[in-house]
């Protein structure tokens, strides 16, 4: 799937409704960004099942004040709705393909109960 752009009127609805989300927060102004593009759609396509979504931080202030975002791009990974993975700065392929993977494979239901029976 390629990636997604998303924009504040369907940007919730795309992050609630799908297991997991992959949020790549950039500019058009961004060098970094723009050398990373191609790196997202890439890893994209080997996962079509997970959504890939582009925010411009400029067109869609509101989400990227929402998340908080300082720098970009940004990575950020969403899993039944709760964020998992925030990182500013790009990511090799091979890294974001491992992320996702890591994501699959990432229980926030068994995190939580054994962070409460850690208490």
């Amino acid at each position: 799937m390629a990636a997604i752009h998303a924009n504040t009127q369907n940007f919730e609805k795309i992050a609630s409704t799908n297991e997991i989300v992959v949020v790549d927060f950039w500019a058009t102004w961004c060098g970094p960004c723009r050398a990373f593009g191609p790196v997202f759609e890439q890893v994209s396509e080997k996962y079509p099942d997970i959504p890939f979504v582009k925010i411009d931080v400029d067109e869609s202030s509101e989400i990227a004040a929402a998340a908080q975002i300082r720098a970009v791009p940004t990575i950020m990974v969403i899993k039944r709705g709760e964020v998992i993975y925030r990182q500013a700065g790009a990511l090799l392929a091979g890294d974001l393909e491992d992320l996702v993977e890591q994501a699959k494979s990432y229980d926030p239901d068994q995190n939580a109960n054994q962070a409460a029976d850690q208490k």
